[in-house]
């Protein structure tokens, strides 16, 4: 239910404030602006969004909980989206979520709601030898003879090809 009313407010709330700001400024600066927005939006996009990647990269390469970074990016991806679609409240909550204080704000609140039952990621690893050692071991199976020559009408063996 919460979906179907979003997808019926956002877009009464856009045309009200294309209404209003249209009539207050005139058809072509209400249309550069929103043209503006979206370019601003996706230049502000690409910039967070490679600092939302080395973030992830680093959260990897410490074995640290990649949840943040990755709802970081999210968030970003987001505000892209909104910030493509033509409108001004939804320029106004993707310019917001461009901001990392507003991600962060998010974050905590998300957090509060969501319960990670298990986390465990670079966990230590044991290998326990219970058998022959590898010099030790037999390796059983059949063969046949093969001629140096290879004879014209030999088949192949199905992994090269001939």
């Amino acid at each position: 239910m919460w979906l179907f009313i979003a997808f019926l407010l956002v877009p009464l709330i856009e045309i009200g404030l294309f209404i209003q700001v249209g009539g207050a400024i005139g058809l072509w600066p209400t249309l550069a602006i929103v043209v503006l927005t979206a370019v601003l939006g996706t230049w502000l996009v690409r910039a967070q969004g490679i600092s939302a990647m080395n973030n992830l990269r680093s959260s990897f390469s410490r074995l640290d909980n990649p949840s943040e970074p990755l709802a970081h990016g999210a968030m970003i991806l987001f505000s892209g989206a909104l910030l493509l679609t033509p409108g001004f409240f939804t320029d106004a909550i993707g310019f917001a979520l461009l901001a990392p204080p507003v991600r962060m704000a998010v974050i905590a609140w998300a957090k509060k709601r969501i319960t990670v039952s298990q986390f465990e990621m670079g966990g230590q690893f044991h290998t326990h030898q219970t058998g022959p050692t590898p010099d030790d071991t037999v390796i059983d199976g059949e063969f046949r003879e093969v001629p140096q020559g290879k004879e014209p009408n030999h088949p192949g063996s199905g992994w090269t090809r001939h």
